[in-house]
């Protein structure tokens, strides 16, 4: 039987109001940036007569695969695709946050999070507490969002080369990605908003719907989570067994029954050690000094390193696309024309066309070299 020491209550500040005031500046900017984004889509709209507004960069973060692909395409070639360059660096930021500290991002700077967490509010006011979902169903469902990715990760990785990443990338399609994204929810189907729809009930009834059972994105950042070398420990000498940790956690992880918490549904929230009512019994520490991190300054590296590397994109100057109002207005009238490869054979296809034209291009100096002599 394990000796207990003298219970000391836990005096330090809870963290959460700060990473409620985090999640709403950051909600705010997006609310910003989809603001500027319908002032640049109505130029567009009057065929270049209306006020011009800057397309403002940051919806490049609402492109995950094409800033994904532009980020793979970064580290094999060290060069940038001028599409959306500024989805690498917002990329880079949340794969370096997970690397730091887990799925920070999912909880403190993702606005479809926050809306999530608010929805889920709403659901246990109604419901008058958490819904629970059995194991038997829980796992095949939080399985789909990792079967999505690894979709995903076999079309870009496996079936598609350099060369056919970088036509992707520069292709009319991705280049107004941004603003079929826009229209899908401007213009919205009846098919869509009944989905939209749906996700919005199961996410009142079962707390976080879309992020623990749908988001690839979350999926890759749980995996990556696995390298960082910040996790939360639990002192069993000095636990009490109370399960306020476990009751608190968002994600259902059982903090109570574990000595170090390691699990790619832990978002990092730290609403366990908040409520933990025992000082020094739960910490989030390195696994290799074994020194204890303070709340705040997880809250407050979260947000400079975030800002830290998307500045670097802004003050290499590798934060603006390179298209033209010109070229926009172009793409516009064309936009509904534009598609790209669906299935495992269209992605091969793809790669196909992409080495062909690219083999033709090589080839077309040359030619025309042996013209002139």
């Amino acid at each position: 039987m394990k000796e207990k020491k003298k219970i000391i209550r836990n005096g330090e500040k809870p963290v959460q109001q700060y990473r409620f005031y985090v999640q709403i500046a950051f909600a705010l900017l997006c609310v910003w940036i989809g603001v500027q984004f319908y002032l640049f889509t109505r130029f567009l709209e009057s065929n270049g007569t209306a006020t011009f507004y800057n397309r403002p960069p940051g919806v490049d973060g609402f492109l995950p695969i094409s800033s994904m692909m532009s980020f793979y395409y970064f580290v094999s070639t060290g060069h940038i695709i001028r599409s959306h360059p500024a989805g690498l660096f917002i990329f880079a930021a949340i794969v370096l946050l997970s690397l730091v500290f887990g799925k920070a991002f999912c909880s403190w700077l993702c606005p479809v999070g926050f809306l999530s967490e608010l929805i889920g509010d709403f659901g246990e006011k109604i419901f008058k507490g958490k819904i629970k979902i059995p194991k038997w169903l829980d796992y095949p469902l939080r399985s789909l969002k990792y079967l999505m990715l690894g979709f995903l990760f076999y079309a870009v990785f496996v079936l598609m080369d350099m060369v056919a990443v970088k036509a992707f990338l520069e292709s009319p399609y991705n280049q107004v990605a941004d603003l079929k994204m826009y229209y899908f929810f401007a213009d919205i189907s009846k098919a869509s908003l009944i989905i939209l729809a749906s996700l919005f009930v199961l996410s009142v009834v079962i707390r976080n719907f879309w992020c623990r059972y749908l988001c690839p994105y979350g999926a890759l950042l749980g995996l990556v989570s696995f390298l960082s070398p910040h996790k939360i420990k639990r002192n069993p000498v000095s636990c009490i067994d109370c399960g306020l940790c476990a009751k608190a956690c968002p994600a259902k992880i059982k903090v109570d029954k574990v000595i170090t918490v390691v699990s790619d549904e832990c978002n990092s929230c730290l609403s366990c050690l908040d409520v933990c009512p025992v000082a020094d019994t739960l910490d989030l520490k390195s696994i290799y000094t074994k020194k204890k991190i303070s709340k705040v300054n997880v809250a407050i590296s979260i947000v400079l390193i975030f800002m830290a590397v998307t500045g670097i994109g802004m003050v290499t100057g590798n934060w603006q696309n390179n298209i033209t109002k010109q070229e926009y207005l172009v793409h516009y009238k064309m936009m509904d024309s534009y598609g790209h490869p669906t299935g495992t054979a269209a992605v091969k296809e793809f790669k196909e066309e992409s080495n062909k034209n690219e083999s033709l291009t090589k080839n077309k100096p040359a030619q025309y070299n042996i013209r002139e002599k």
